[in-house]
């Protein structure tokens, strides 16, 4: 077996124990790489012979010392490209710095090597939106990997890497660690910082770890979060490890069943298979609590004017002047903004600018931004009131399977629906992930995967990976 399929943890007690070595970890991932990704088109770029000198300095005392992990492509790596999926700074832009998290990876031990695809500018929920190239699910190359962290979940499941960082503004690791069969953590707003992450939205965006196990993604996470002076929204609350509770189960806690979660519009065989999870976990020791999450229907609207909002806002800095794609023989200075613009930002990108400005423009902003703010608001003290009696809440992550390439081409809104059951998180500031729940199959015979939402309290990471782990050992039993 290729050392390209192990995960974090098996990989590190080989190494520290002396059975194999950095470099050949490198070596079957790019073998691996070689052999898959020009089919499935996850990463943008690969530097693999820099991660090979790296290997053979790797510090295997640190937790991380030796193990390559992938970075999602508007993360910065000082010296490598940060393209964000987006013409605007495909050429000639480098990334002058480290961004918190790529810091403190480095100094865990970890080798930062590949660069993965993305929406553009993270805004989408497929990856087709990539100026660069489209990804495709390892698990059926004519579906969509999910997004906008599409690469970073698709090379996790195609195993041509062992751990990836995205990033999660509405729902953009959880959906594709869905669709791809991977866990995908969202940390609480505050926990990880955001400093040297291409800003989206600045009021929901954050880092998070794509995995092949629950351990892994606990790992990760002590590894990148904590306070960070240079971001003004990280919390200065030290992370309190999130290992010793692990393996203690779900006995005792109290699991909340969201209503709204399971109602019209979600996939038939995709409700079977988290109404087994859920189940199972009963079957665990867990009590299971209905309870009701009314604003439920209004987050998508709420989040497609605040987070185009922000988009409208963080998105006009790239103006052809300091950085990125610029104009050519513009007419004058008005004529450079207006032509780099529009020849740097993809479609996607041009309608959540457009919606921003609109929804922030005189006359509009108290009827909308305003009004959308307030909903946020109810949304926030709808899961307080919920987690004063529950302990987590059991949910789908998305209403089906990964969709066809090119489904959704005329009709975006398709895919903003889509995100009904992971944008709410993001609005209130809670930590959530998805863990893989099973199978369900296509029309064409393929197994899509499905995964299981675990949300918790803000700052409950230790909570949500406690109850995944517990499903994940259950499915080990099965």
């Amino acid at each position: 077996m290729s050392l390209a399929t192990e995960n974090i943890s098996s990989l590190r007690t080989r190494l520290v124990a002396g059975e194999i070595r950095a470099r050949e970890i490198v070596d079957a991932l790019g073998a691996a790489i070689e052999e898959k990704d020009g089919e499935i088109g996850g990463y943008l770029a690969a530097d693999l012979e820099r991660a090979r000198q790296d290997a053979d300095t790797a510090d295997l005392e640190k937790p991380l010392g030796g193990i390559p992990i992938a970075l999602k492509d508007n993360i910065n790596l000082a010296g490598a490209q940060c393209t964000c999926g987006s013409r605007f700074l495909e050429e000639g832009y480098l990334s002058p710095y480290d961004a918190t998290v790529t810091t403190r990876l480095k100094q865990a031990g970890a080798i930062l090597f590949g660069r993965t695809n993305l929406d553009e500018f993270a805004m989408g929920s497929s990856t087709e939106n990539s100026a660069l190239q489209v990804t495709r699910n390892p698990h059926d190359l004519t579906r969509i990997p999910g997004g906008s962290s599409g690469g970073s979940a698709a090379v996790v499941a195609a195993d041509t890497a062992i751990a990836s960082l995205g990033s999660d503004t509405g729902g953009s690791i959880r959906q594709p660690a869905s669709h791809c069969g991977v866990v995908g953590l969202k940390p609480s707003y505050g926990r990880v910082s955001r400093y040297g992450l291409v800003a989206f939205a600045s009021s929901l965006d954050q880092i998070g770890p794509l995995t092949k196990t629950v351990e892994d993604a606990a790992t990760l996470l002590e590894v990148i979060a904590g306070p960070d002076p240079r971001d003004s929204t990280c919390l200065d609350e030290p992370v309190a490890p999130c290992h010793p509770s692990l393996h203690d189960g779900v006995a005792g806690l109290k699991l909340g069943i969201p209503r709204e979660y399971f109602g019209e519009g979600l996939d038939p065989a995709v409700r079977e298979r988290v109404e087994a999870a859920i189940k199972a976990l009963e079957g665990e020791g867990a009590e299971l609590v209905e309870i009701s999450l009314p604003s439920t229907d209004a987050a998508v609207a709420t989040y497609y004017i605040i987070a185009p909002a922000e988009a409208s806002s963080n998105l006009s800095r790239f103006d052809g002047v300091r950085y990125g794609h610029r104009a050519e023989n513009p007419g004058d200075i008005l004529d450079m903004y207006r032509q780099s613009r529009a020849g740097g930002f993809g479609p996607e990108v041009k309608r959540r600018i457009i919606l921003g400005t609109y929804v922030l423009s005189s006359g509009y902003y108290d009827a909308y931004y305003t009004r959308a703010q307030k909903v946020r608001t109810l949304i926030q003290r709808e899961f307080q009131s919920a987690f004063a009696s529950v302990d987590a809440i059991l949910a789908p992550v998305s209403p089906a399977p990964a969709r066809k390439i090119g489904a959704a081409e005329n009709d975006p809104l398709q895919d903003y629906l889509a995100d009904i059951y992971t944008i709410s998180a993001n609005l209130a500031g809670i930590c959530g992930l998805s863990v893989p729940c099973g199978t369900v199959p296509g029309d064409d015979g393929s197994a899509l995967p499905v995964g299981l939402q675990v949300l918790g309290p803000h700052l409950a990471e230790a909570t949500i990976l406690r109850v995944a782990r517990a499903w994940e050992i259950t499915r080990e039993r099965a």
